[in-house]
Formats: structure tokens, sequence, C-alpha cells
């Protein structure tokens, strides 16, 4: 090899040790004299061993002119470059370099996605990351005109199909049931790179720029923000009376809105201003060891395993939502629904905007997005500064009753204010 990207492992919102498919053994695009070429591991050009002297092999950036890799003696070898986002690469290889001498110029080709088949593919078992991320996957089809296969969790998928449907929709075991590694112009992995120091995987660190918006600068694309267009079939309102959605749980305690009686005071102030209050979590008690969190008294149960349109349905004729920093408040977003959003361990910049957030910041807060600050999937119960101290989890047991009530006080008047009345 005469250049390789870098061993770092770099931890992604899945917990598999593969999130993505494999990618084809070799480049699937071929050149003149053998030379085959594509960007679905970053940028590989491979070179077959000549009968004679040698190649000359340079990868460039076309939009800042900076030359990535230029190397001569090149006797059959497969070279990639070290970053796998989206870079507009050029690639130019010379046959017979000699010492003094460049030699002749045998292949030249610009990145022009145009027409040409892009897998975009998210890690499963990611709800609300699938669906920040999906604009931007639909944004890069648009800018380039590609035709565009998104690898993603068949769960998810009646969602988007028909929203987008210019857009290909597959599972990652379809991508490999149907060899369609094999076909690919490029290929853009979309995910949140905890240890990539050296930026291979992401141009920058996501906790900088906010998680739907990492997959924007992967993609090379505006990180402008926009709901993810979905579809579903829609039988009208579940219920008659006005209602409420609510999302308690989460995949980890400090996700959890950890004031203890806070939900109680919400539900309560709800029913007071006539609203029924339905919990549409997948799960209606969850956590480990000792620590187990229960859908509030007074909720409505509409837990279990449905499927996401059910879950979409009920978010788009409530009068509005209310949950933590989770897959269904990204749903809410994506149905047009108004999300009161409390989350604490997030700063605002890393989910979508909403004017009914809710945040103290008179507490610790925000320790998803320090850098300094690696999240460890496999402890529920991180708390990176204060964990098993007084002050653990206080960036959400902090968040009082009031604070959020007094949100959900100026949804009521938005909502109740409106002509439609509903989302």
């Amino acid at each position: 090899m005469i250049a390789t990207d870098d061993n770092t492992t770099s931890g992604v919102t899945s917990a598999s040790i593969k999130p993505y498919p494999d990618p084809a053994s070799r480049p699937t695009q071929g050149g003149p004299f053998g030379v085959r070429f594509d960007f679905n591991v970053g940028c590989r050009v491979a070179v077959p061993h000549p009968e004679s002297g040698s190649w000359r092999v340079q990868l460039r950036d076309l939009n800042t002119g900076n030359i990535l890799f230029d190397q001569t003696g090149i006797k059959g070898a497969t070279i990639h470059s070290s970053k796998r986002w989206f870079v507009r690469f050029g690639v130019t290889v010379w046959k017979n370099e000699r010492e003094g001498c460049l030699g002749e110029e045998v292949f030249r080709h610009e990145y022009d996605a145009r027409g040409k088949s892009v897998l975009v593919q998210f890690p499963i078992g990611t709800l609300g990351d699938t669906l920040a991320w999906m604009p931007y996957a639909a944004r890069f089809a648009e800018a380039h005109g590609a035709k565009v296969t998104c690898g993603l969790s068949s769960l998810i998928v009646p969602l988007f199909r028909d929203a987008y449907p210019d857009i290909d929709f597959v599972t990652h075991e379809e991508i490999v049931e149907r060899n369609l590694a094999e076909t690919f112009y490029a290929t853009y992995s979309l995910g949140l790179f905890f240890d990539d120091a050296d930026c291979n995987h992401q141009p920058t660190d996501f906790r900088f720029v906010g998680l739907h918006r990492t997959a924007a600068y992967i993609l090379g694309v505006s990180p402008e923000e926009d709901p993810a267009r979905i579809a579903f079939p829609d039988e009208g309102r579940p219920i008659d009376e006005p209602y409420v959605c609510i999302a308690v749980q989460a995949s980890s305690q400090c996700k959890y809105w950890n004031n203890p009686s806070g939900w109680l005071d919400v539900v309560a102030h709800l029913k007071t201003q006539g609203y029924r209050v339905v919990c549409i979590d997948q799960k209606k008690v969850h956590g480990t060891g000792i620590v187990w969190n229960h859908i509030p008294f007074g909720a409505e149960d509409q837990t279990g395993d449905r499927p996401l349109a059910e879950r979409a349905r009920w978010l788009k004729h409530a009068d509005f939502f209310i949950g933590n920093s989770s897959g269904l408040a990204w749903l809410a977003w994506s149905a047009g629904c108004p999300a009161v959003l409390v989350s604490g361990f997030t700063h605002p910049n890393n989910e979508f905007h909403t004017p009914y957030r809710v945040i103290n910041w008179h507490t610790c807060n925000s320790c998803w997005n320090d850098p300094r600050e690696r999240f460890d999937h496999k402890d529920f119960l991180w708390c990176p500064k204060h964990k098993e101290t007084p002050r653990q989890f206080e960036c959400t047991r902090l968040i009082t009753g009031e604070m959020v009530i007094g949100k959900v006080d100026e949804v009521i008047r938005d909502v109740r204010g409106s002509s439609v009345g509903a989302c």
C-alpha cells in the first residue's frame, strides 16, 4: 500500500461493531490501462503492476486546490485518501514515470456524481439521528443530481419511501444480499464519530455543530436545518378530545428529565387545561440495576412495539409534544408538531430549534457537546463530572415543573390562538 487510512476506531451511535455494510473489495469504476477508482472509502485508486516503469498518482481537492497525495514509483497498489467525508476529488495518473521524466498522463478524473449511484448509509437503531440526517441526504441528491440510495433500518424506511420518491431506500441486509456495493460511484457514512481526532470521518467534530448538522458537513451541503419529510397512512385523529403527546424514556439516564416530581406536576397541569395526556414511548418501564423509570401517573398508556407510522399519526394530530432529547422529539418535529424539549445534557444547538426549549443555565450542562468528555454508551448512569455525588444529573434534576409548565402555557397560547388549533 502506498497510502492508507489511519486505523483509529471511531465510535458511532450504533452499538454494533460494524454499523455499515462493507464497501466493494476493489474500486468500482474502470479506467484505461487497468486503472480503477471510486469514492466509496474516501477516494480510491488502484493501479496494476506495469510491464515496465511505474506509475505516478496524484489526488487533489478541487475546491481548495490542495494536493492531498502525490507519489511516484508506484508498481501495483491501491491508494486511498484518509478523508471519508465529501471532498470533490481530482485524480491524475501518469504511466511509465521515470527519474527525471514526468511520464505520460494516461488518466484524469474529476469528481462528478451527476447521474451516478451514490450510497448514503445510516447506522441502524437510531430513530432520531436518521430523521435528523435525512434532509441532508436529500439535499445532496438535489445538489449533485445523483441517484442516491439510502441504507437504513427497515423500521424507518416506510416513513421515507413515499416522501422522497427520487431516492432508493434499502436495508443494510439488502445492500449485501443484492451485492449493491459493487454499483456505487461514491459512499458516505453518517454517524457520530466520537474518537475521530484527525477528522477522517467528519470534517468537524459533531459536538461543535450539532447532531443533525454533522450530516451536512459530512455530505458537503448547507447546514441549514429542515425537518425530514415523512409520509404515512393517516386515519385521522386517534381520539376526539384535545390531547398532548409525551415521551419520558431515554437510552441513558442523563437524557431523562430527572426532576422527581416534574412529570407529575406537568401532567396534572395539562389536565386542568382540558387535555388528555398520552404517552407514546416504546417502553412503559426502562432502566438498569436498581434505577427504573416509569411513565408518569395520570398519563394514558400508548406504549409498546408499534409502527412508527402510528406514532407519527398521534403526533400529527396532537396539540403539542413534550419530551427529552430523543427520537420521538425528532419525529414530532418531522410531523409538524410543536415540541417542548426538556434537556440539559445537550447544548441547544445539538437539536432542532424550538421556541419551547427548557434548559437551566445555573446547573452543569451540555456535557454531551463537550469534546473533553467521552460519552460511554455502556454506562446507563453516565454523568462525567458529578457521578456518585449529590450533583449527579443536576442538569435536568434542577429543571422544575414550574419551568416546563411556563413553556407549556406558551405553546398552549400559541396553539389555541392559531386558526388551526392543532398540528
